[in-house]
């Protein structure tokens, strides 16, 4: 077998694994421009002889030492757009993924770290502590205008970009190879470039059911946000709310999640309420006096009979609003905003 030492350096007698193959074999000889050796390093172009090996088996390939590669199903890669390529590189979409001497193809789910790190470390282990935002699109960080972003959206950008890349076929691969994502399918003669990002592999996956073993460890999340209205005031420290959720949806997983009314005031969501998808929301530090005058207007059908029932002269405002069926003229705006892991099992929401 003839070619060139990548990494390390192997001699006489040591044993090489062909990961394509699996197998193992001993090394009985070397040479280096046709002169005989002990060992080579890297950078070294050389031969070796390894013992009852059929070389039709190998005709272009990976040989290391037992263990140093592995066949990955899947992978991390921390990676970049190539500013020269003008099409977009969004998520799921199909590329052709070149590890090496293999290209085969893959499916990326691109995410971003937003905290402060070196962006010229290219040689960091990934961290699995830090939490990635989920990304739509991979993004041009070299120019942010090409991608979409405006002068404010700038300075929202991520400080690194990161990728898992889902491979049709196994490859043999390991950390810090470079990846290379191409369209090879686009018109050889159209003046275009067709390479659309690189990067460098921090995480090969191995494990076959990768979804279930590997991927709830890795902490990507999506920004939901949710906003409903304020039917009705119950007491000072209750609103009755719909259009936050729809009727089938499990009110149980909500319980407990803060929301913010448009007039300023912070509340916890206590549950359901009926059968239409409304929600019972608690206003620990009460309505202000301004929201509760908003809001008697509010009241429904019942509401309105309680208030003629009852032996105590409703005040002007509420009276006024009261009489009239109509609804008043400012709404009363719930907001709900929390985070989701998207490769959490228990899809599990998270707020600050």
């Amino acid at each position: 077998m003839t070619g060139t030492v990548l990494s390390g350096g192997i001699s006489v007698n040591d044993t090489v694994e062909i990961p394509s193959l699996k197998v193992t074999k001993k090394i009985k000889s070397i040479q280096m421009f046709k002169n005989p050796v002990n060992s080579i390093l890297q950078g070294d172009r050389a031969g070796i002889c390894v013992t009852q090996f059929d070389p039709k088996q190998l005709e272009r390939g990976l040989v290391c030492l037992p263990g140093v590669l592995q066949t990955a199903n899947a992978a991390i890669v921390k990676i970049s757009k190539i500013s020269y390529f003008k099409g977009s590189v969004t998520t799921k979409a199909k590329f052709h993924i070149t590890v090496a001497h293999e290209t085969v193809m893959g499916r990326g789910s691109f995410f971003g770290l937003y905290s402060n790190i070196n962006k010229d470390d290219d040689k960091t282990d990934f961290d699995f502590g830090q939490d990635y935002l989920y990304q739509e699109e991979l993004l041009n960080l070299t120019d942010p205008k090409s991608s979409g972003s405006g002068e404010e959206d700038s300075l929202k950008l991520p400080t690194a970009q990161f990728a898992l890349f889902e491979f049709e076929k196994p490859i043999i691969c390991s950390k810090h190879f470079l990846v290379i994502g191409s369209k090879l399918d686009t018109d050889i003669h159209s003046n275009t470039c067709r390479l659309a990002f690189h990067g460098q592999l921090l995480e090969a996956i191995t494990e076959p059911n990768y979804a279930e073993t590997f991927l709830p460890q890795l902490k990507v999340y999506k920004i939901k946000k949710r906003e409903g209205v304020v039917e009705r005031k119950v007491d000072e420290y209750t609103v009755i709310c719909r259009n936050l959720f729809k009727k089938e949806t499990n009110m149980d997983a909500f319980i407990g999640l803060k929301v913010t009314l448009s007039s300023g005031e912070q509340g916890i969501i206590e549950g359901g309420f009926g059968q239409g998808g409304k929600a019972k929301i608690r206003i620990p530090a009460g309505l202000s006096e301004v929201t509760a005058q908003m809001l008697c207007g509010k009241g429904g059908k019942k509401a309105k009979a309680k208030a003629s029932a009852s032996e105590v002269e409703p005040t002007a405002a509420c009276h006024d609003a009261s009489s009239s069926d109509s609804q008043p003229a400012t709404i009363i705006k719930v907001f709900l905003d929390f985070k989701r892991y998207i490769y959490d099992p228990k899809k599990t929401m998270v707020q600050k």
